[in-house]
Parts: C-alpha cells; structure tokens; sequence
C-alpha cells in the first residue's frame, strides 16, 4: 500500500486563519520548497493557485489543509475547483508538537507532514458542498431550535407547578398542542396580583414560542424529508430511518469514497466494535469515539427497530440467550446498520458512469 509522498510531486500545507493563511509547498520528502502568506478571501485564493503552479515540481500535487470546514472553507473549495486534491489535516497534537514549538510556519510545515504520512488509497477528502451541506445546515437549525424548546418547555412546567391545582396538574401531564393553545388563549384574573400578571404573561410568551417552535421543526424536517428523498430515494423506507436520521447519514458519509469501506463508516460513527478482552473473558466494548452525532442516529435507528422490528426483535432474543447484555446487543446493531447504510449510501451516490 503506497504512500502519499510516493504518489505526489509536491504537497502544499495549509495553516488557516481568520484573516490570512500561512502556506508551505515540500518535496515528497518533506523538504519545503518555498512558504507564503495570503490572504482570506477569493484574491489571495488566485494568487496562492497562481504561486502553487510557479513553485510545483510537477503535475500531482495535495493540497492539506487545516480547517476545511472553518476558516479554511474557502480555499478548500477554491483548490478544489482547480482540479487539485484536497486533504482534511487534523490540528496537529501536543504530542506531535513537542520540541518544535508553536507558530503559523510550524504548523504550516506539519500539515505537509502529516498529509505525507497517510495511505494513497486512504485520504481523508474534503466534505462535499451542494445538498449535503444543505442537509448539514438544517440539521445544525434543528439542534438549535430543539435546545431552545427543551429550555423554554422546561421553564413553562416551572412556572405552571409554581400555580394553582390546575396549573400544577398541567405540568404533570404532555404539552401537547391542545394544551398549548389552551393556555395560550387564557386571560389573568380580574384582581390578579403583580406576581400573578407576570407569572402569565410569562406562560404566554412560552407558551406562543414553543408553538412556534414546534412549526419551525415540522418544517425542518419537511425540507430534509425532500432533500434527502432527492440524494438517496427510498432510504427512509427502510424500517427505523427518519428524515432526521438519514439526514445525519449522509451528512457524516459526505461522498463516496471519504469512507474506503463499511468498517471504516462504522469507526466514523463510533459503531466498530473495540477489543476489550482479559484472561479468559473475550468480549469487545462500545467505541466512545467518532462522530457523535453520527452514533446518535444509529442509536434512534437500533432502538426504533428494537422496538417494531419482529427480525430485530428475534435476533435480541438470540443474542440475549447467548449471554449478551443490552448494551452489546445494542452495539451489534448499530455495526449492521452501519454496513447497511454504507452500501446503501454508496450505490445511490455513486455516479452511473463509475457503476458501469
């Protein structure tokens, strides 16, 4: 298994800021060749692509790059439609850094060096734009909106058990929208107190925000109901896999090829099994790393057929008579859904003049 210095004519590291980048150009050896500063915006891009071609050695060139998805976004995209192959360097560790020091050329230098250490076949490409990234900027709305609805319907049962034996008995119960609207249209006692008057008008004001809420999320996941019908038809089809869920899937998956194969998305997602074995106990534990976010959505999936699936269902009987615990079942499940949403994933988003 190759290389990437075996591959290459030169890699450009990038160090990405806010207002300028600092860049590194090395031989496959490492060597730099020359270094530069540029600026954050779509003139330094020209001039950085312009001094790339003026340094290069030759045609195959990497382009690693620190913050791909953050400050680096725009460069990522600019070498990118330059036809140059874009890598993901992750902000080098203490470990990495010790006895070189801290600065933007260091960093620069070590984005060469890491890019040049990674397997050919085995680079961690840029995420992709268009509908994915449309996908992505919902699903980060609807964190927002479902944080902000859980503080304000945590706060609303706060002031209603601090009412009377009504408004304690509301508390107790679901928020549902009858309830909402209910209290929504309540009016305040005639001779109500300070206190009173302002306890409803502060229920009010809750109560139309989560009404509001609760729209704004039908409507969010209207729009990735319709996107990810767009990307991938027929995947929420499947049994346990929301709009949500699918979303989250391809958000993680990005593009074919980011993930070499289906071990490597279930490491993603935090779903490969890890060796946990001593002595005479041979047993694997849950992975804790990963793409949260992404383990989350095989967690909804495993336990929404966990509890309507009659095969997933039957396979947690046999595996619970085998001495499984829920937990280990449960990661047995997100590594097979993982699989499943893999070859899924890739078939769908695979262009047909690849396939064939």
């Amino acid at each position: 298994m190759p290389l990437l210095a075996e591959v290459v004519d030169a890699v450009v590291g990038v160090d990405t800021h806010r207002d300028t980048h600092q860049v590194e150009i090395a031989l496959p050896n490492g060597a730099p060749i020359a270094v530069t500063t540029i600026s954050n915006d779509t003139t330094g891009y020209a001039e950085l692509l312009a001094w790339i071609v003026d340094h290069a050695p030759g045609p195959r060139l990497a382009v690693s790059i620190e913050g791909t998805r953050s400050y680096g976004i725009g460069l990522a995209r600019a070498a990118a439609a330059a036809g140059m192959v874009v890598l993901e360097c992750e902000q080098p560790h203490r470990k990495t850094r010790r006895g070189k020091g801290k600065s933007d050329p260091i960093d620069a230098h070590l984005a060469v060096l890491a890019a040049l250490r990674l397997d050919a076949d085995r680079l961690p490409t840029s995420r992709a734009d268009g509908d994915r990234e449309a996908l992505r900027i919902l699903l980060t709305a609807r964190q927002e909106l479902t944080t902000s609805s859980t503080a304000q319907t945590n706060r609303l049962r706060a002031l209603l058990l601090a009412g009377d034996d009504t408004d304690r008995q509301l508390a107790r119960g679901r928020l549902s929208e009858a309830t909402l609207s209910g209290l929504a249209r309540r009016r305040p006692p005639r001779e109500a107190s300070r206190e009173q008057a302002v306890r409803h008008a502060e229920i009010r004001r809750l109560t139309l925000a989560l009404r509001e809420a609760a729209r704004e999320l039908k409507a969010n996941r209207a729009q990735l109901q319709t996107i990810v019908n767009d990307i991938v038809p027929g995947l929420t089809d499947r049994r346990g896999i929301g709009p949500v869920s699918a979303a989250q899937a391809i958000v993680s998956f990005s593009h074919p090829g980011r993930c070499r194969n289906d071990a490597a998305f279930a490491a993603l997602g935090g779903a490969s099994p890890l060796p946990a074995s001593s002595g005479r106990t041979v047993r694997h534990r849950l992975n804790r790393g990963g793409d949260r976010a992404l383990n989350r959505a095989l967690h909804t999936i495993a336990l929404t057929r966990m509890r309507s699936c009659p095969t997933t269902q039957a396979y947690v009987a046999r595996r619970t008579a085998q001495g499984k615990n829920p937990k280990e079942i449960r990661r047995c499940l997100k590594r097979y859904i993982a699989r499943q949403l893999y070859r899924t994933l890739t078939t769908a988003m695979t262009p047909a003049t690849e396939v064939s």
